[in-house]
């Protein structure tokens, strides 16, 4: 298994991170959803934060979710929530099937299917009442990471929340040449909590919560909840 940092951006790199994810769907998922409690936690201090804020009642809250997988655990539970909606997004075509699958109980007027690069998605200001991206942020280079977060502080409505996670280390970019599977190629990259903290805050965005935590596989990460 070769494990090696890279300096610049790999070629074809969101086609590699996409085919790896099509090929590897069922262990990737079956790998998240036994170790998606801290996932699981994080989404419920959002899930209080926007409900105690709850505009009147049979009024949708808007959500977007950046890296929706297959659709669980996170999916799930935001759409078992009375009167939300969720934009659904993901690079990988069978996440986003079986996303579409697995969540079909919650019916077509909840839910919408955006698949491929969440740097390709266009929403008006103030479109969103959450924006979540767990796992998924971490795989575009650096520089994306710094607009991704500029587009969706821009994208929340006033009140509205972004829950995400980062790297908690400086890091221009990273390789697992077979990462969970043979062929699971998979790239991630970081600025480091300082840094990213720093970028957020700079966006007007307002920290809520701010933790270097340790997940269930050993790694470190930032857990992010910031209002806007």
């Amino acid at each position: 298994m070769a494990v090696h940092d890279v300096s610049g951006v790999p070629e074809d790199l969101k086609a590699r991170v996409k085919e790896s994810y099509d090929t590897m769907a069922p262990v990737y998922n079956t790998w998240t959803v036994q170790q998606s409690s801290l996932r699981l936690d994080y989404l419920e201090k959002l899930m209080e934060k926007l409900l105690s804020a709850k505009p009147l009642a049979g009024q949708k809250l808007l959500a977007l979710e950046l890296g929706c997988g297959c659709g669980l655990p996170v999916t799930d539970r935001l759409l078992a929530t009375p009167d939300v909606f969720v934009t659904a997004n993901d690079l990988s075509s069978a996440q986003i099937q079986l996303a579409r699958e697995n969540l079909a109980k919650h019916g077509a007027d909840c839910v919408s299917f955006v698949e491929g690069d969440m740097m390709a998605l266009e929403f008006a200001e103030n479109s969103f009442d959450a924006v979540l991206a767990m796992y998924s942020v971490i795989h575009l280079p650096r520089e994306e990471q710094s607009e991704m977060i500029r587009r969706i502080a821009r994208w929340l409505k006033p009140g509205g929340f972004l829950l995400a996670n980062f790297s908690t280390e400086e890091m221009p970019g990273h390789v697992n040449d077979q990462w969970l599977h043979e062929k699971g190629w998979m790239y991630w990259s970081g600025w480091g909590t300082e840094a990213t903290v720093k970028k957020i805050e700079d966006t007007g965005l307002e920290l809520v919560v701010k933790d270097d935590v340790k997940d269930e596989t050993d790694d470190t990460f930032l857990w992010i909840l910031a209002k806007k």
